[in-house]
């Protein structure tokens, strides 16, 4: 999809536009029959430059998908439909890999992506652009002094790293690239306090300079903290795009039943938890796929999925929200 044929409900992003996007998946099952699993629908979100944007979600929500659709790097089962920009240029397979490492970075979600057999400075090295000042070398330490990484972790193997070590490594990474768009993929899973506080600095620092940042994630209460906005998925699509600040007091300003559902299950807003999981990829219901666990549901939510709309500031996927 081009982007003069591309008509989302909002203005364009100056940075990255995911517009009604679905993922499925072809496989084989007994017989060699082949079943299509769709995992994503109608899904929309956008970054724009100097954000950052926050994702959040239940596992299976989509998150992780969408980032790996984004860098192209999906399996070779899986369908892309929808239109997805970056720069106002369609992301098409030969852009994806022209803009993988270079334009657009991933901030991993598993520490093994790095090579285990080599040592961690010259891997970094390996992300310094070609037209860029200075050599590799210097490039990828000062880039570690600054994340206070010392020489000692340039000589060393992953192995050798602990785990804040390594999650600023893989951030060093993303950075050297000199990437416009930064996508942090659950970026701080078992980091003591002082370290998930260090990456989530500097990943707001990426944004104060001028990258646009997609933060996945499932800790609410770290991504407000630098977050301008928060994009809520569940089952595959984008229920609410909001203010980062309007997850305040009770909820009140939310505008999603299901975002107000997980804002008030974080302890320090009473553990008010919602009956009910969210819904399997194949066995998905019609229309609305909260409705099974909404109070506000009726007989009309049932009808069709609802189509993601501006609602006081925000954008919200829910028919009963004013």
């Amino acid at each position: 999809m081009s982007a003069r044929s591309l008509t989302p409900r909002r203005p364009m992003s100056d940075l990255l536009d995911i517009v009604d996007v679905s993922i499925s998946f072809t496989r084989y099952e007994t017989g060699l029959r082949r079943r299509t699993l769709q995992v994503i629908s109608g899904l929309s979100v956008d970054v724009r430059r100097g954000e950052v944007l926050a994702v959040i979600g239940a596992s299976g929500s989509g998150k992780s998908l969408l980032a790996h659709a984004i860098l192209g790097i999906l399996p070779g089962n899986a369908e892309v439909r929808g239109g997805m920009l970056f720069g106002g240029e369609e992301l098409t397979p030969e852009r994806q890999r022209q803009a993988r490492g270079r334009e657009i970075a991933l901030v991993p979600q598993a520490v093994t992506y790095l090579d285990p057999l080599m040592r961690v400075g010259p891997q970094v090295r390996w992300g310094v652009p070609e037209n860029g000042n200075g050599s590799r070398t210097e490039a990828q330490r000062r880039l570690f002094a600054r994340y206070g990484l010392t020489p000692e972790v340039e000589r060393s193997f992953p192995a050798q790293l602990s785990g804040g070590m390594t999650r600023r490594v893989l951030l060093s990474t993303a950075v050297i690239s000199g990437a416009s768009l930064i996508i942090a993929d659950e970026p701080t899973p078992g980091l003591h306090p002082e370290a998930l506080a260090e990456t989530m600095r500097h990943l707001r620092e990426m944004a104060d300079e001028g990258k646009g940042v997609m933060l996945i994630t499932h800790d609410i209460e770290t991504a407000i903290g630098i977050a301008d906005r928060i994009a809520v998925f569940y089952s595959g699509t984008t229920v609410e795009v909001c203010p980062a600040n309007d997850f305040a007091s009770d909820g009140e300003v939310l505008r999603h039943p299901y975002t107000r559902a997980l804002w008030r299950a974080l302890p320090r807003n009473g553990l008010a938890l919602v009956a009910g999981a969210q819904p399997s990829y194949d066995d998905m219901p019609d229309g609305c796929a909260f409705r099974a666990r909404c109070d506000c549901a009726t007989s009309a939510c049932a009808a069709t999925r609802p189509a993601l709309r501006g609602v006081r500031g925000g954008m919200v996927a829910c028919i009963h929200a004013a």
